[in-house]
């Protein structure tokens, strides 16, 4: 049984500990709503004292890494010990094991678990999206799963995984995610149909419009909004 990497996961929680900064923690926790505490570290102090930890402590193999992602996520005590889980995932050094098909497995958990958006945001878009361009055939099944899922953060996650795709955007995945949530109700799922309309048009104005114009007796008016909002 692979096990995680103990000196690295002291090290990360001891760098979080050092820049902790109390007087933050508390509006950081009411603005994510957040029933896990914050040590108050904020995304641009996190980056750096963790930058130097993950340099020169270099996990040996994938298995470690995944063990290592698990443990820090499952045994977080503060948010941003999760946040430090979801970079040690994107870290350059393992960017192969990254986007190696098994790994999918990993990031429904941390999707599941998470169940928030920052962490599925996250989690969807730089780690199940590059995986999904790396193993398309592999990986398109799943997300197809996860988009008529009871669960709707694994469903967020499928509408919102090819944000930032561009011109790698499958248009006909993306169409079928879109589809088997347009009715839905939660605001997460038609704010995320938006933004993934949104940020294609970026790449493909005209297949957005078409695409609205087509469903528009399904999308909801948030939705639409936010799909045609720089349209």
């Amino acid at each position: 049984m692979p096990t995680a990497d103990q000196q690295l996961l002291g090290d990360i929680r001891g760098a979080l500990a050092t820049a902790a900064d109390p007087a933050k923690a508390g509006p950081m926790q009411a603005y994510m709503k957040s029933p896990m505490p914050f040590r108050g570290v904020q995304k641009p102090a996190r980056v750096t004292v963790l930058r130097p930890v993950l340099r020169r402590h270099v996990l040996p193999d994938r298995e470690s890494w995944e063990a290592t992602i698990r443990a820090l996520w499952d045994g977080a005590d503060f948010r941003e010990e999760r946040y430090a889980a979801i970079d040690v995932a994107r870290h350059g050094a393992y960017a192969k094991w990254a986007t190696d098909e098994r790994s999918i497995d990993l990031y429904d958990h941390l999707i599941v678990t998470g169940a928030w958006w920052d962490y599925v945001d996250d989690v969807a878009i730089r780690l199940v999206g590059a995986t999904l361009r790396a193993h398309r055939t592999a990986i398109t099944p799943t997300i197809l799963c996860w988009a008529r899922d009871p669960d709707r953060w694994r469903r967020r996650a499928a509408v919102i995984c090819q944000v930032g795709a561009r011109d790698h955007t499958d248009t006909a995945l993306l169409t079928a995610c879109i589809r088997d949530n347009a009715c839905d109700a939660d605001f997460f799922l038609r704010k995320g149909i938006g933004w993934a309309l949104r940020e294609h048009a970026k790449t493909n104005p005209d297949w957005v419009r078409s695409f609205v114009a087509t469903h528009r007796d399904r999308l909801s008016p948030l939705s639409i909004r936010e799909a045609t909002r720089h349209l």
